[in-house]
Formats: C-alpha cells, structure tokens, sequence
C-alpha cells in the first residue's frame, strides 16, 4: 500500500514540474516576438512627419540673387502670380523712358535746327537769320503715345525749347521709376522668401494672468495681462 502511495505521490509531482516547465517555454517564446499595435492616430502623426519632411523651403539668398534677372526671383519663391505683374511693370517702365526718349531727341532736334551748327561759320552757335524772329517755326514730328502713328508740326522756337526741356524730365522720371521698380523686385523676393520660412501654423498659447503694476499707474492698481504666444 505505502508503494502505491509513493507511486503516486511521484507521479502528481513530476507531472507539476513539467507544467510549469512548458509555460515558462511558451512564456519565453510569446516574449521573443513583441506585438505592436498601430491605431489610426499614429499612422496619421508618421503622415504629417513625412509631409513635413518634403515640405520645400526657400533660401532668401539664392532668391535675392535670382531676383537680379526681373522676375526670377519670385518663379523660385514658386509666387508665380507675381512675375507677369513684375513683366508689366518693368517692360511699361522701360517701354516709357524709351517713348520720352525719341520724343526728347525729335524735339532737340527741331531746336537745334534754329541754330548754325556748322563749326566752320563764323556764326557757329548763334540763331540763323531765317529763323531769328519769334515767330519763326520749324518742322518736327510729334509722335503719340503708343508711338503707333505720328504727324508733323510747325513749332516756335520757345516751343521747342519748352517741349525738349519736358520730354527731358519725363525720360528721368520713368528712368527713376524704372529703377525703383526693379529695386522693390529684389526686395519682395527676399522678403518673400524670409516669410516662407516661418511657421504660419495654427498652433497659438493664449496666457490671461492678474498683473497688478499698469504702465501708466503709479500705485498697484489691479488689471489683466493676456500674452499670446506663437509657437
């Protein structure tokens, strides 16, 4: 009997120590493999990580310098509603300071044709005698503004010198223009490039605390401070 009672008493032990000696197996293989788990939220978090990663940025200095030819700059901004404004404004200020100037030389012209220009004659530099009276005119040609067409006019000899001396200033002027035009081309494109590089997110800190010192208060005087803060 006492056989029997050992009999088994061996064999109830030896079949717990092979129990746990299979779970701690299966225990040790379930914790080679690590199971992850990817809810949506994280697979849209690494999307906005490779979008940001791809995001182009501009380097103002290369836009600057791009910005020397009329237009470059703001095609490498990728601000490319911009160039044919910047076209416009560059070609009509080129195109004005090159109408005034043919104007200018018609009427310089006409203005010199009332005087001897032949260096020879003793007379050289003073009016001719034909055209000495104030009432005297010549012929010069009076263009418009698109210079499509043009007619030819007889003009005194203060006309002339009143219509060069305009013609003049108007050719500086649209020089000036011009030059400006070109100059606030620059300017826009590195600026432009500056901002695109910061962050225009949505992400705003609004901070309201008590603040009891006010600038134009000599004592304590009790107020609110509300500080934004652009992240």
């Amino acid at each position: 009997m006492k056989n029997w009672v050992l009999l088994g008493l061996i064999l109830l032990i030896s079949g717990r120590i092979a129990a746990q000696t299979e779970g701690k197996k299966d225990s040790l293989n379930t914790g080679k493999v690590p199971t992850v788990v990817l809810d949506s939220a994280t697979l849209a978090q690494a999307d906005t990580l490779k979008n940001v990663k791809k995001k182009w940025m501009p380097v103002p200095k290369t836009a600057t310098r791009l910005a020397l030819i009329p237009g470059a700059g703001q095609l490498y901004n990728r601000d490319y509603w911009k160039a044919p404004i910047v076209y416009l404004a560059f070609g009509g200020g080129l195109y004005t300071y090159y109408l005034n100037t043919i104007k200018y030389h018609d009427f310089l012209d006409a203005y010199k044709s009332f005087y001897v220009l032949d260096k020879n004659d003793p007379n050289y530099g003073k009016r001719k005698q034909d055209l000495a009276g104030d009432d005297d005119t010549v012929t010069v040609r009076y263009r418009n503004l698109l210079n499509t067409s043009s007619e030819y006019v007889q003009i005194t000899h203060s006309q002339a010198v009143r219509q060069k001396n305009y013609w003049r200033r108007n050719r500086g002027f649209a020089l000036i223009v011009t030059g400006l035009i070109y100059t606030l081309s620059i300017i826009e494109a590195n600026v432009a490039a500056h901002l695109k590089t910061f962050d225009l997110s949505d992400d705003l800190t609004l901070n309201v605390s008590p603040k009891l010192n006010q600038p134009s208060m000599r004592t304590p005087t009790p107020g609110v401070r509300v500080v934004f803060g652009f992240k």
